[in-house]
């Protein structure tokens, strides 16, 4: 009779060891740095990043959560909401979903780099930290799109 006690608190154990591995928490998907470089006009707002949110259905999903973590020394930086519309993204043909874009101002007399880090958390877990360098230069300088 001990034996079969014995076997049964062993069956016990090991399921309760099965379970506890079965509940563990699923990882939390690692984070990303990004570095980017964008070109800049003194007293012109400049986009910096557009931020959404596309669900394999090509629906918008929750927009993520945008946190300036590093102001930029010279400039300002906001965020304004939108409506983003796109052709041929993944496999959706054409959307419109809401999105966050970002715009940096440099005052007027500013030239020179300036740098800010933005950091990006979409549901779900995964952050994207984006180190961005503005580079302001006079008249004629700003990026080509």
């Amino acid at each position: 009779m001990r034996v079969i006690l014995r076997g049964c608190a062993a069956v016990l154990l090991w399921g309760s060891i099965g379970a506890a591995s079965a509940q563990a928490p699923t990882p939390v998907p690692q984070q990303t740095t990004v570095e980017r470089q964008v070109r800049a006009l003194a007293n012109r707002e400049t986009q910096t990043g557009i931020y959404l949110n596309v669900l394999p259905d090509c629906t918008s999903g929750p927009l993520p959560t945008i946190r300036l973590v590093t102001p930029p020394a010279a400039g300002k930086v906001v965020v304004k909401t939108a409506n983003a519309k796109t052709t041929n993204y993944k496999a959706c043909l054409a959307l419109e979903v809401p999105a966050y874009v970002a715009f940096y101002k440099a005052p007027p007399e500013f030239l020179g780099d300036d740098a800010l880090t933005i950091e990006v958390k979409y549901q779900g877990g995964r952050t994207e930290i984006q180190k961005i360098t503005v580079k302001v230069s006079g008249p004629g300088g700003q990026q080509k799109i």
